[in-house]
């Protein structure tokens, strides 16, 4: 049978318990830094899933009502109502490794912990940026590995952006969300996004994009537009709902026109992901984000993790692995401003 993987009394099963204390607060920290996350979570729509591919049932077609009287032939056409829209799942890795010298330099249980309490969120910190990166991500980066983030899912032409979850857009309207270039999309309000034309535009939008209590809830909003509203509005207006994500320190106000309310939350910042001149219009009980319970912010290898036969030291990973889905698209949009010195 193989020894402990790190022979030292001092450092035998440090960085497994570190991790296993650590790791519980992982999800926490990743939700409390990305806003669309938050959401989800609070919603119930981060997930677990099994097997190779993350599948899920969507109707793509609907029958034909139809009036008829006395002896009138009543069609009834085949129709392919169902099918499945399938995702890969994609996988991260953050390293974490310690050299026996690092260790031996630490030597002691306190100055032990420091370490790897530095080591512990420095790979916390590192899945957090990777996976709001691969939010807004078109999902290309590193060959196709990555997450498909909202850039795909929201394209700025639906009509033409090809295969999303396994189905052609091009051909099946009823899967392409909606996309409005405010250069062209708004005759009667203007062509650039302002504090003047923010909200009509909005209230367009949701007019148009909704059914009965189907429409976007979240607006996640680049720096432009979230302070074109925030201008357009006087304090007093200013609302933010007490389970919002302002209370949780985002930068977070609320949309109440033309009958409909959504969060408006800022994605914009220092090294941010967020596009420019931008806004995405979410209904999130659309939004799934899911994972596999295996691979959940959890270590790779069992125990402190692999030490390598050649070298003194010992490596280990923090891993996640899932995709982010949108199982019904038509009440989803993207707002864009091509050109916003227009």
């Amino acid at each position: 049978m193989a020894g402990p993987v790190v022979t030292d009394r001092h450092y035998r099963q440090v960085l497994s318990t570190a991790l296993a204390l650590r790791q519980p607060g992982i999800e926490d920290m990743v939700s409390d830094s990305i806003p669309l996350y938050n959401v989800l979570k609070r919603k119930g729509n981060i997930r677990t899933y099994s097997g190779p591919e993350i599948r899920q049932t969507l109707r793509i077609d609907k029958q034909q009502a139809q009036w008829f009287k006395g002896y009138d032939i009543l069609r009834n056409p085949p129709i392919e109502l169902f099918n499945d829209a399938v995702w890969t799942p994609k996988q991260i890795a953050v390293p974490i490794s310690l050299t026996g010298e690092e260790m031996r330099a630490n030597e002691g249980d306190t100055r032990v912990h420091d370490l790897l309490e530095g080591y512990m969120d420095g790979a916390e910190m590192s899945m957090v940026e990777a996976l709001d990166e691969g939010l807004h991500s078109d999902g290309t980066a590193d060959g196709g590995k990555q997450i498909t983030g909202l850039a795909a899912a929201l394209p700025t032409n639906p009509a033409t952006a090809g295969v999303y979850g396994g189905i052609d857009r091009n051909t099946h309207a009823l899967w392409r969300t909606s996309a409005f270039d405010a250069q062209t999309a708004f005759s009667g309000i203007g062509t650039q996004v302002n504090s003047v034309t923010i909200r009509a535009i909005f209230s367009r939008i949701l007019s148009q994009r909704s059914r009965n209590n189907r429409a976007a809830d979240l607006l996640v909003a680049s720096e432009e537009h979230y302070w074109a509203y925030d201008a357009a509005t006087v304090a007093i207006q200013r609302i933010a709902r007490q389970d919002s994500l302002a209370s949780l320190g985002f930068s977070a106000i609320e949309y109440v026109g033309g009958g409909r309310s959504a969060e408006i939350v800022l994605a914009s910042g220092l090294n941010n992901n967020m596009p420019s001149n931008t806004t995405y219009g979410l209904e999130t009980r659309s939004w799934q984000l899911r994972y596999h319970p295996s691979a959940n912010f959890t270590p790779l290898f069992e125990g402190d993790g692999q030490k390598p036969i050649n070298q003194d030291a010992i490596a280990q990973f923090l891993i996640w692995g899932g995709e982010l889905i949108c199982i019904n698209p038509l009440f989803s949009w993207r707002l864009f401003d091509s050109n916003p010195a227009a």
